[in-house]
């Protein structure tokens, strides 16, 4: 009897002990992944892809402004958004990664932003690899009216269409909203670097 009882509780213990390696493995292994989460890949749990609903996310800018965005698509560098005020859509916007200072999560939200898909071996989407000025290009070749907002203050606020863009600069003609780019209403070009882009609402 004292054998079997012995036994029993050594078999305990083992188990005890497999188990408690399983679990430190799990956690390192959860550790391990958390440290290879990137901002972006945060951000773009709130998008619709995978299939689920989006969700508002609040952001802080480096220029001080606060937005409300809806995330769509996202390049290697920025991502869409539909802009939202006082609960309905106010436009939409192409926002700069680097041109964030925090994104306010709410409590109940934090573990969707967590649940990336671990994938490394995937191959990245196309327009996971697009830049920003490819985004930037096409926009100049619709002659879409935008207002871009820079990184040198709040009220650093340009409005018009983009001319042309080049490899670290865009030009933006600047007129007046609600009037076609011509030349005559085109007060001036404004060379923009891509560094100083915060984001641009469309």
């Amino acid at each position: 009897m004292r054998w079997d009882s012995l036994f029993d509780d050594l078999e305990s213990q083992l188990e005890h002990e497999l188990n408690s390696d399983d679990s430190d493995l799990r956690a390192e292994e959860y550790r391990h992944r958390l440290g290879r989460l990137s901002l972006r890949e945060r951000i773009a749990t709130f998008s619709s892809q995978n299939g689920r609903s989006r969700e508002p996310l609040t952001i802080d800018l480096v220029t001080g402004e606060t937005i409300v965005a809806l995330p769509q698509t996202f390049g290697r560098d920025w991502f869409s958004a539909d802009l939202v005020s006082a609960g309905e859509s106010s436009g939409a916007a192409l926002v700069l990664l680097d041109a964030i200072a925090a994104v306010i999560v709410p409590k109940p939200a934090v573990t969707r932003s967590l649940d990336v898909a671990d994938v490394p071996d995937s191959e990245p989407r196309l327009t996971d690899r697009i830049g920003i000025a490819f985004a930037l290009r096409d926009l100049c070749r619709r002659r879409s009216f935008v207002q871009v907002h820079c990184l040198n203050g709040v009220s650093a606020v340009y409005s018009g269409t983009i001319d042309r863009v080049g490899r670290d600069h865009f030009d933006l003609a600047v007129h007046e909203s609600g009037v076609p780019r011509r030349e005559r209403n085109v007060a001036h070009q404004r060379l923009i670097p891509f560094g100083q882009l915060a984001y641009l609402r469309l």
